[in-house]
């Protein structure tokens, strides 16, 4: 807007404070216009050689599905090649609501729905080894807890270093042709991993606010069902939805199978903090629910307790210098794995006990009243054991994870 100045110098400091109450509205309504929530992200790691593609990603279609929680209308996608040792080309990107059975049949989408994403204007991207980038922004209609097909047809990309997600419990479709836009793709070879991508993001009011999960297998969903998008943070991001106060809260499952706070899987819970957690659009809550395979290693001690105690402090105090409510989760039982020791059980006591009488956490998630087994403390409750394995006692099933997250008070997320 251009502000006529008046010619008599009396009324200049009435327009200059008129100037600028217009300018502040107007930075106001800009920033009101970028402020992004990621609806749906995963925590980016080297693919191990025995999760790689089945076929090659190059001179292929990736067609990926995803759950958002949050929905809204404008929306853009994160590709990542940050554990790429080469660039890595991107020919053509789609974003597609799914239709029929999805990730769980033939890769169906909803053509009518189907938007080609573009890169600074452009609809090809070579992203950098080390380096991921953001489409543009694009107008599509995304509806909370919505199945999303993304699909990228990919020229240079390194067969062996790909970075990716291999814990999905998500088929992918990989085809050797540009296929973006089909409707279905049923000769594609299927695989349950993600490759590349890692995050959606939709534009959103100051309402819109955004829950970060760091957290191991037990997050990431071992034990749940392929495709089934019943992992402990989706029953907590559909109960969100559900729940006016709370509608707009989205989730981010930042789980990594195998990883631990000081090791284990895919970087380090400590120095992948940054990344995953502070720097998501839109954060603003936090939930730590990790130390499990720090203490189920074999040379742990009480020393590494008290280091997981400290590791907890440093995260949450980080988080909540940023505005980020913080919340500490207790380990769950895991008494009949190959983590049990009396030792480790006494770490994992140690370690509950400092989340529940802390007070660098803004608030407890008690996983462990939530499933354990109230004759035997020392395990969680036996129709909760995933069955497929009879030694496993630290993954959980369907409905182990149900319980956990039926076990959040959504009070937690509200102002």
């Amino acid at each position: 807007m251009q502000i006529q100045f008046p010619r008599s110098p009396s009324n200049w400091s009435a327009a200059l404070a008129l100037a600028a109450t217009l300018a502040c509205a107007q930075r106001t309504a800009l920033a009101a216009e970028e402020y992004w929530v990621t609806t749906w992200g995963c925590a980016p790691q080297l693919t191990e050689p025995n999760n790689l593609p089945p076929v090659p990603l190059a001179n292929s279609t990736l067609r990926q599905f995803v759950r958002a929680s949050v929905g809204g209308r404008n929306l853009r996608v994160r590709f990542s090649n940050l554990f790429g040792t080469d660039a890595a080309t991107i020919r053509s990107a789609h974003i597609a609501l799914a239709a029929g059975k999805g990730s769980a049949g033939s890769g169906e989408i909803n053509p009518a729905t189907d938007k080609m994403l573009t890169f600074s204007g452009a609809v090809e991207v070579v992203i950098p080894r080390g380096e991921s980038v953001l489409s543009d922004p694009v107008d599509f209609d995304l509806p909370a807890l919505a199945n999303v097909a993304v699909s990228a047809y990919l020229e240079d990309i390194s067969a062996t270093t790909v970075t990716g997600h291999p814990g999905s419990r998500t088929t992918s479709f990989v085809v050797a042709s540009n296929s973006v836009s089909a409707a279905s793709l049923p000769d594609a070879k299927k695989t349950a991993h993600w490759y590349l991508i890692t995050g959606i993001e939709v534009q959103s009011d100051s309402s819109g606010k955004t829950i970060v999960v760091l957290g191991d297998s037990i997050t990431d969903g071992r034990g749940s069902t392929t495709d089934g998008n019943n992992r402990w943070p989706d029953i907590l991001a559909r109960r969100l939805s559900t729940n006016t106060p709370t509608a707009n809260v989205a989730v981010v499952n930042m789980g990594i199978g195998g990883n631990a706070i000081f090791g284990g899987l895919g970087p380090a819970a400590i120095k992948r903090f940054d990344r995953d957690v502070l720097e998501q659009s839109g954060v603003r809550y936090f939930i730590l629910f990790e130390g499990v395979n720090d203490i189920g290693s074999r040379n742990s001690s009480m020393t590494t307790a008290t280091n997981l105690v400290d590791a907890c402090e440093q995260m949450a105090s980080k988080a909540r210098a940023r505005g980020i409510r913080a919340y500490g989760a207790t380990i769950t039982p895991f008494g009949g794995s190959g983590y049990y020791s009396e030792l480790h059980e006494q770490e994992r006591q140690y370690v509950n006990a400092w989340i529940r009488t802390n007070t660098v956490f803004d608030g407890v998630i008690d996983f462990d009243a939530a499933v354990r087994d109230p004759r035997a403390l020392t395990k969680f409750q036996a129709a909760f054991h995933p069955g497929l394995n009879a030694n496993d006692w630290l993954h959980l099933n369907p409905a182990g994870y149900k319980a956990m997250g039926d076990a959040i008070d959504l009070n937690l997320f509200t102002p």
